[in-house]
């Protein structure tokens, strides 16, 4: 049996773990830092759950592949049709450059020409030695003047003509180099997309597969769109309204390819929320993580964009509080949720 001091000394211990336990868990959320804590599921999430949610996460990052290369390949007809117009401008500044060359040049011969058959030179001495008087000197020297500005303006007309001609052919040249090589990019890329579908397909296929095995829980739980967050705050106007559009789709399905306003993937709501405020951002997550202004995790404030992975194959925006409205994946639902592992950056676009 033990004392009443030994008992009185397990007593404090106990009391002050109590108030060392009390006192951590009031004060954590208060010292807590804004860095970002892991995405929803638990740990506690069932075994075809996680499955479905590793699946959908490599079918994602798939479908940005394939957006991506779909974006690619839109931007290389544009340069197609771009440069095909280019090269139609200079070959027809080529035809007008030759047919000016080939009228100076006819000028500058009718000039040679009539220098040779007279026997004299076109100059002011040629008329001193062929007059017969002062007044023939003066008047043929007029002459000879006037001729001569013509023999000059005819040669600077022929120079110019030529060299225009030569850089017309030049840029058609280039214009015309420059269409193959978006041609051929183009066709690259053709392929490049079709192999990309179908390795889509195949894991969507496998997907789907895996989302018979879902219990009820398991789909009650995709279909959770996170803790009501209040009004946010953001810093100007443009990421509020952002920011209250993406809030506004919560419950939302996500679904491939999808920008809204009734189903979105990732980059689609991001995309689509924006638009809502009047400011354009690319398609894809891959390229919105090079526009705008970069972020530091530390800096994060509402409205930024905030990106997955590496490469970037997921994008949310960031609301305070180490969390964000998206659109997860397939499955799921726009949704507020912590952000999630691997975060690789963030970006400022209003």
């Amino acid at each position: 049996m033990q004392s009443h001091p030994v008992k009185r000394v397990v007593s404090g211990a106990l009391a002050a773990s109590a108030v060392i336990a009390a006192v951590t868990f009031t004060q954590s959320p208060v010292a807590a830092s804004p860095i970002p804590a892991p995405q929803q599921p638990p740990s506690s999430s069932s075994d075809a759950l996680s499955k479905y949610r590793e699946l959908a996460g490599q079918a994602e990052k798939l479908n940005q592949e394939y957006l991506q290369a779909k974006e690619d390949l839109a931007a290389k007809q544009g340069e197609l049709e771009s440069a095909n117009s280019e090269l139609k401008d200079a070959q027809r500044s080529q035809r007008q450059a030759k047919q000016a060359e080939e009228r100076y040049r006819a000028e500058v011969d009718k000039f040679a020409g009539a220098s040779f058959t007279s026997g004299a030179q076109l100059n002011k001495l040629s008329a001193l030695l062929t007059g017969n008087s002062a007044q023939d000197f003066l008047e043929r020297s007029s002459a000879l003047d006037v001729l001569a500005t013509d023999k000059n303006a005819a040669l600077s007309k022929l120079s110019d003509a030529v060299a225009q001609a030569a850089s017309a052919e030049q840029q058609a040249a280039d214009a015309q180099r420059r269409a193959q090589d978006a041609k051929d990019a183009a066709a690259r890329l053709k392929s490049d997309i079709e192999a990309r579908k179908d390795t889509l397909d195949d894991q969507l296929a496998e997907l789907e597969e895996q989302a018979g095995l879902l219990s009820d829980e398991d789909q009650a739980a995709q279909q959770d769109i996170g803790a009501e967050v209040g009004e946010i705050q953001a810093p100007g106007p443009a990421a509020e309204t952002a920011i209250n559009a993406a809030l506004g789709k919560r419950g939302s399905p996500y679904s491939w390819g999808a920008t809204g306003p009734s189903s979105f993937d990732c980059s689609g709501l991001t995309q689509w929320a924006y638009s809502q405020a009047g400011i354009s951002i690319p398609r894809t997550s891959s390229a919105q993580s090079t526009h705008g202004t970069p972020v530091s995790r530390s800096q994060l404030q509402p409205g930024d964009l905030v990106f997955f992975y590496s490469p970037v194959s997921h994008v949310g925006i960031y609301i305070g509080n180490g969390q964000m409205v998206h659109a997860p994946t397939s499955g799921d639902v726009v949704k507020v949720s912590p952000l999630q592992d691997q975060f690789s950056g963030a970006r400022r676009v209003a």
